[in-house]
């Protein structure tokens, strides 16, 4: 099959990465395929890129993935990265691809999601405790100035997170990181709306967990990040925080109709917490990893 090979500039550049597109197309313009390399700007993950790959599935099995994977592996060891991410559903034909073609199975990641309009998740939320010595502070968009300084402490909670055999890096947070994953969210018109533990005698943030609303509030919603400090873990602080987090949506945002989130399948602990309170597998994902040459 003849097609051609296009270098496009990334239009909105991303807030924790420098991102490099290739599109695919026929001799007559047609697109045909797209690959997204991402490669992350924080120190910790400056030996990791990830791709995202697409293909038309009438135009698979014709060279253009392979083009544009070798194009993306070429740029990601040009760069110094040694060794590239990628993600597709568990028995899909994405996941025969990157099998085919020397990818490892690095981690499996479990999807699913909480139908707000069932009659169970009310009932899941509004049945869980806060531990004694906490209490529960939300807010929407950027971190207010009073509580930054310790939200951002708090972002580590999620350095130890079981996540299989994925070299993710440290991520290194500091107050600007936390302000521009903030700020990228409002950019592309999505609601950030947080919910936080904080420890009483000490007035600090200890937990926090994230959900990302879509610019129209209808749908689904996304979970991003959710962590307790180990000094605070085994008391229920995580799920008190989402059942939180449902509450809200369930109340203050009628368009929403559910919640989604994805969790690493050895996170036994977050994998429990979400099936307590209602959420049910919607499907299983793989996050593969390909070493590149030095």
């Amino acid at each position: 099959m003849t097609f051609r090979l296009t270098a496009l500039t990334d239009a909105v550049p991303a807030a924790l990465s420098r991102r490099l597109t290739w599109l695919a197309s026929a001799p007559d313009g047609t697109p045909l395929g797209s690959a997204v390399l991402s490669l992350f700007t924080s120190p910790g993950q400056a030996h990791l890129s990830s791709l995202t790959l697409n293909v038309h599935p009438a135009e698979r099995r014709r060279g253009v993935g392979s083009a544009l994977l070798s194009a993306a592996a070429a740029a990601a060891a040009e760069d110094g990265r040694g060794s590239m991410l990628a993600q597709a559903v568990e028995g899909s034909p994405g996941d025969a691809f990157l099998t085919a073609r020397g990818f490892e199975r690095a981690l499996i990641l479990d999807y699913a999601r909480l139908d707000l309009t069932g009659p169970t998740a009310p009932a899941a939320a509004d049945e869980t405790p806060l531990h004694p010595g906490y209490r529960l502070i939300s807010w929407i968009g950027s971190c207010p100035d009073e509580w930054l300084a310790t939200f951002t402490v708090s972002r580590t909670a999620m350095d130890d997170m079981p996540m299989g055999d994925a070299v993710f890096g440290l991520i290194l947070w500091d107050e600007a990181r936390v302000l521009a994953i903030a700020k990228a969210v409002a950019d592309r018109g999505e609601l950030l709306h947080t919910v936080a533990v904080v420890e009483e005698a000490t007035g600090t943030v200890v937990g926090f967990t994230e959900l990302v609303l879509p610019a129209d509030r209808s749908g689904d919603a996304q979970h991003y990040g959710t962590g307790v400090l180990p000094a605070h873990r085994r008391r229920g602080l995580a799920r008190a925080m989402k059942a939180e987090t449902i509450r809200w949506a369930r109340a203050e945002q009628p368009g929403i109709t559910g919640l989604l989130t994805d969790t690493a399948d050895h996170n036994v602990g977050m994998i429990t917490v979400n099936q307590a309170l209602g959420y049910r597998t919607t499907h299983r994902s793989v996050e593969f990893r390909l070493p590149l040459p030095s």
